[in-house]
Parts: C-alpha cells; sequence; structure tokens
C-alpha cells in the first residue's frame, strides 16, 4: 500500500504562536521537533495499517531556507522516505505513478475560521476567501483537490477542532479525524500534550487506512 503523507505545521499539538512557525523566529526550532515527532507518529500508524511505502512532503511555507523543508530530516523515521520542493504542491510524482491513500496531518483552519489555531488560506497577507467550483474551501481543500486529480482519497485529517470540522464538511463523515488542540481564538488553544497527541495521530492513522473506500477521491 502506497501512502502519501502531506503535512503543515499549525494544527500540531504544541503550536499556538507564529514563533514557532517561522523561520528565524525564536521557538522555531521548538516548532520543527514537535513537527516531526508527530509526522514521525502518522508514519509509525500507518506502517502498523499495511503501508509498504510511504512517503511524506511537508506543505509549510516558513520562509527563508525552510519553506517546504521545515522537517528535522535526521529526526525523521527511516521507515518513510520525504521530499524537499521548491515551491508547494509543485511535487506530483508519486500522486501520478499511483497512490491508495493520503493522509493529512497538522493541518489548520481556513482564514475567518472564529476557533482556527493561526487559521489562515496560503497566505494570511495576500488571501482571504478560495472557492473551488462555488465551494470555499481551505489549504486542506486545496491538498485534497491535488490528490483527487490522480484518484488519491485523503482518508485522515489531524489538527485542530476547527480544521477536523472543515474537512468532514468538505469530505465527508467516512474521513478519520485527530483532534490535538481545541481553539480558543487564533492565537488561543487548550491542547493534549504532545506525547498523547502522537498516540492518537498514530492510532488514527492506522485505523484510516483499514478502509480505504470510506472516502471518495475530492474532485
Amino acid at each position: 500500500m502506497r501512502v502519501h503523507i502531506i503535512s503543515d505545521m499549525e494544527g500540531i499539538s504544541g503550536i499556538v504562536h507564529p514563533d514557532q512557525t517561522g523561520a528565524g523566529k525564536p521557538q522555531f526550532g521548538e516548532g520543527r521537533q514537535l513537527y516531526t515527532e508527530e509526522i514521525n507518529a502518522a508514519v509509525r500508524g500507518a506502517k502498523a495499517g499495511g503501508a509498504t511505502e510511504i512517503v511524506v512532503m511537508d506543505c509549510h511555507g516558513a520562509g527563508e531556507g525552510y519553506s517546504w523543508n521545515s522537517l528535522i530530516a535526521e529526526d525523521l523515521d527511516p521507515d518513510c522516505e520525504f521530499v524537499v520542493q521548491d515551491e508547494w504542491t509543485g511535487y506530483t510524482a508519486f500522486l501520478e505513478s499511483g497512490c491508495d491513500a493520503a493522509l493529512f496531518v497538522g493541518m489548520h483552519a481556513m482564514a475567518g475560521t472564529a476557533d482556527g489555531v493561526l487559521n489562515h488560506t496560503v497566505s494570511g497577507v495576500d488571501w482571504q476567501n478560495l472557492w473551488f467550483n462555488g465551494t470555499r474551501v481551505g489549504e486542506t481543500g486545496i491538498n485534497a483537490a491535488l490528490c483527487g486529480t490522480w484518484g488519491c482519497p485523503v482518508l485522515l485529517v489531524t489538527g485542530d477542532r476547527a480544521s477536523g470540522r472543515e474537512a468532514k464538511g468538505l469530505l465527508g463523515e467516512g474521513l478519520t479525524t485527530v483532534e490535538v488542540k481545541e481553539g480558543l481564538g487564533a492565537r488561543t488553544a487548550r491542547l493534549l500534550t504532545p506525547k498523547r497527541a502522537r498516540e492518537l495521530v498514530e492510532a488514527g492513522a492506522k485505523r484510516a487506512l483499514s478502509d480505504l473506500k470510506a472516502v471518495a477521491p475530492y474532485d
């Protein structure tokens, strides 16, 4: 089973402030560590769920040389491979060659979501709303459409409560979601501890892969 893990940083447990997600910011190193370990949890879960090939694609634009490159390579689980790309959604080879499932880890809600931690769509400065065929979407929708172009279903979305709600509204109730924090504002949240969040992400990834037909590819 070939599984694509597509990830972002703002939906990771322990992350609530831009200083944890922006290159050169004081807490960026901490954010990268939290990010990498939650991805590792998804890799473990995917492997336990039957994945034989796992490719991780970082979709977080941290700035400077860390855009699409915020994972700590040395600490990644050796059972995955990972992609560093020049621009967001630039890498499609794994999808084009046939991918059984996509797992989205660390997702955030679209711009303007009151209870969405660090909510935005693409860029908080340049973008506010985006529609696909009349449906308002955020970055979960963008990534789901990318996967759907090659018939790959999204089976898991992890992040805050708002991102899970948004994802199920878009992709359906068959989607597995894992809530690692509850947003109380854009920079305020009640969070699971990272260790507990990783346990749930690992279990969620395994559970999501138990039914590859639970969610139709998004088109």
